[in-house]
């Protein structure tokens, strides 16, 4: 290679700055990895993700991503344990477990709407193996939501109870917000933003009907409208128990 070539590299050895001298490149970590996989999830879908995909966004051997992450199902979980590392449950203060239940649902819809497309990840992985075998990162919400809800007052199976109440109505909540997402938001007509003139009229009526308000769903109020009722039931319970 004549000196004005630059530098050169390939994806599995070291790189050539100048004859005889080589510039080792850094290890690269999990982190890194996972890091990079969500970037692609986040731009172009779960299904556009594969070890030889990911390998050429890293400029790696795919094989050598293997160390890493066994198989796909362990670079998903990866990516899911990374991004709920994102959320945490505050401490509670001042003996306000409600306030921090909101908190704590609204941090998880921000992690939500910018990752819309790691959301049927969040939902589906954690069935793909029982609840003692799932990854250390994605029960960490699960212990840190039931020691909260044990320190407001509730015993252990009253918290699991609380928890799958709370969690269910939230994930229910993203799930139907992500679904509501405007078609075409530069368009002024509701049904036409909404995509909703694909549908017979006759078949549809009440949905179409309906445009203008499904085209100003807010999903914040939206959810903490839901947080109000089953907070307000937990509260009861809470209260029945004492």
């Amino acid at each position: 290679m004549s000196a004005d070539e630059g530098p050169r590299s390939t994806a599995t050895g070291p790189r050539l700055d100048s004859p005889g001298r080589i510039h080792r490149r850094k290890a690269l970590t999990r982190d890194d990895m996972l890091r990079a996989a969500l970037r692609i999830v986040d731009a172009e879908g779960v299904e556009a993700l594969s070890m030889r995909r990911l390998g050429k966004a890293l400029d790696r051997d795919p094989m050598r991503l293997y160390r890493h992450a066994p198989s796909k199902d362990a670079l998903l979980d990866g990516i899911v344990e990374l991004v709920l590392s994102e959320l945490r449950v505050s401490t509670m203060h001042d003996g306000n477990w409600e306030a921090t239940l909101r908190a704590t649902a609204h941090a998880f819809r921000a992690i939500a709407v910018a990752h819309p497309n790691v959301v049927p990840l969040l939902v589906t992985r954690p069935l793909a193996a029982p609840l003692a075998l799932r990854p250390r990162g994605t029960l960490r919400l699960l212990e840190d939501l039931l020691e909260l809800l044990v320190g407001a007052g509730f015993d252990p199976d009253g918290a699991l109870h609380a928890y799958r109440l709370y969690f269910g109505f939230l994930q229910g909540h993203i799930l139907n917000e992500l679904q509501e997402r405007v078609h075409d938001p530069d368009e002024t007509d509701d049904l036409l933003r909404l995509g909703l003139h694909h549908l017979p009229p006759r078949e549809f009526a009440r949905l179409r009907s309906l445009a203008s308000a499904l085209a100003s769903y807010d999903g914040a109020r939206e959810l903490d409208e839901g947080l109000d009722i089953v907070l307000g039931g937990l509260r009861g319970q809470l209260a029945s128990a004492a």
